[in-house]
């Protein structure tokens, strides 16, 4: 005699075709088919679908809400997530969360100094004061960006007396220069915004100032509340409010203002390896010199390898300027490979710079044609396999795009006690061009 099969509940053909097709509908349309009957409310309400919605909506791999705090369900973590944003579109917030998720996994992986900086979000009673304190009304997309983090707090460096090389956006430096960028929380906005409103005679502060150099008075970003574009200060901000866009204008819209486009791109360069954290003297940061093609070169000359990038320097620039309109800075990277110099049909262990020589073009048009000893005042000595001497400069340009390119005279052994006749390395073409986004 046959038996009768037992009732499986979801294990059921039609327990199963319900929960696929649920899955593929959605959260929303899933709250909407548990309001059908009890049988529709178990189906819709089971674990492992709103893990599933947790998961693909907002990369959450246990039930917490936006606190951190856990729940007891899946289900009513999602409902907690989308209660304290619901006055935003969910696209824009999944795309906010997903942008800082990024940039903290990296932080996680390659710089976690910068961890303890980050502030937690804010309400949107801070956001409200915000808005009233600085008679502005903020993109939405920068509300939703606060909500998740407001900004970093600025560490000072115990040991050496330095504030914190942590910036989240990184920098540079050159010379005795040193640029290093970090986001503001909402209490600095408001106190640098009501102080540079003070300084450049604005009665009202249509931008509010969001991001700023650490280490430099020189470099400071402001977001216009208005149209949504981020704009940083060029030589010429205190005397004449000169700044220049940041962000592409043709990307921005209400659901894409300048500091979220900014940010993605931002996170962008950093999970593709383009930039990465540089350690220099014992201080990590993040350091802005593309570490990657085109925008970094890279040449190998019996056995001398030599990387060169550049990067805009807007705080140096005068967009009104003929002859020095651009400011940028070059970062120069020279090692030896672990095999060694090969040279003259030789090997030898060693080589030690002794000249430069620079091409510098403007839209294809030479414009400088440098000779001289030594970089920075400095002859290195290459041995196999150490760590890559880095030096950076600095040139100016009356038009975009440039490049540089030419070599180095080096000599095999060491410059007290040659082994061969002087040798040139290669240095390939590098890029000096205005970039799409400026950080």
């Amino acid at each position: 005699m046959a038996t009768k099969p037992p009732n499986l509940g979801l294990e059921s053909v039609g327990g199963l075709a319900i929960h696929i097709i649920v899955a593929k509908l959605g959260p929303s349309e899933a709250a909407t088919i548990a309001c059908v009957n009890k049988r529709f409310k178990d189906w819709a309400s089971d674990e492992s679908l709103w893990s599933s919605f947790c998961n693909q909506d907002l990369n959450i791999t246990s039930p917490i809400d936006p606190n951190g705090n856990p729940c007891p369900s899946f289900k009513e973590a999602y409902g907690a997530w989308r209660e304290a944003y619901g006055m935003y579109p969910w696209s824009l917030v999944r795309r906010v969360k997903n942008v800082w998720d990024k940039i903290k996994t990296w932080l996680t992986n390659n710089f976690p100094e910068v961890l303890p900086t980050l502030r937690k979000g804010v309400s949107e009673d801070d956001l409200n004061e915000l808005e009233k304190s600085l008679e502005v009304k903020l993109p939405t997309p920068t509300r939703v960006m606060y909500r998740f983090c407001d900004g970093q707090e600025l560490v000072s460096d115990k040991s050496s007396g330095l504030k914190s090389l942590c910036g989240l956006i990184g920098g540079y430096s050159f010379y005795n220069y040193l640029a290093n960028v970090f986001l503001f929380p909402i209490n600095v906005v408001i106190r640098e915004t009501m102080d540079f409103v003070h300084h450049l005679g604005f009665k009202t502060p249509k931008y509010i100032a969001v991001a700023a150099a650490s280490t430099s008075a020189e470099k400071i970003f402001f977001l216009d509340c208005e149209d949504g574009q981020l704009y940083v200060g060029t030589k010429k901000l205190l005397s004449d409010r000169q700044m220049m866009p940041c962000v592409p204008n043709g990307l921005i819209s209400t659901q894409q203002d300048a500091m979220l486009l900014w940010l993605e791109e931002h996170a962008r360069r950093l999970e593709n390896g383009i930039i990465k954290v540089r350690e220099e003297d014992g201080v990590r940061s993040i350091s802005l010199f593309p570490e990657l093609p085109p925008l970094c070169s890279s040449a190998t000359t019996c056995g001398v390898q030599v990387r060169a990038s550049a990067v805009f320097i807007p705080e140096f620039s005068d967009l009104v300027e003929e002859a020095e309109k651009y400011m940028f800075a070059y970062s120069i990277r020279m090692s030896l490979k672990p095999e060694g110099c090969f040279v003259h049909g030789m090997s030898v262990d060693s080589c030690q710079l002794y000249w430069r020589h620079w091409i510098i073009k403007e839209n294809d048009r030479v414009v400088g044609d440098i000779n001289g000893e030594a970089v920075i005042g400095l002859f290195p000595l290459l041995r196999p396999g150490e760590k890559e001497f880095v030096y950076e400069s600095c040139t100016s340009a009356s038009a975009s795009p440039g490049s540089i390119e030419g070599y180095f005279t080096f000599v095999p052994g060491r410059l007290a006690d040659p082994k061969g006749s002087p040798f040139e390395v290669e240095v390939a073409q590098f890029p000096l061009q205005l970039p799409d986004y400026i950080f």
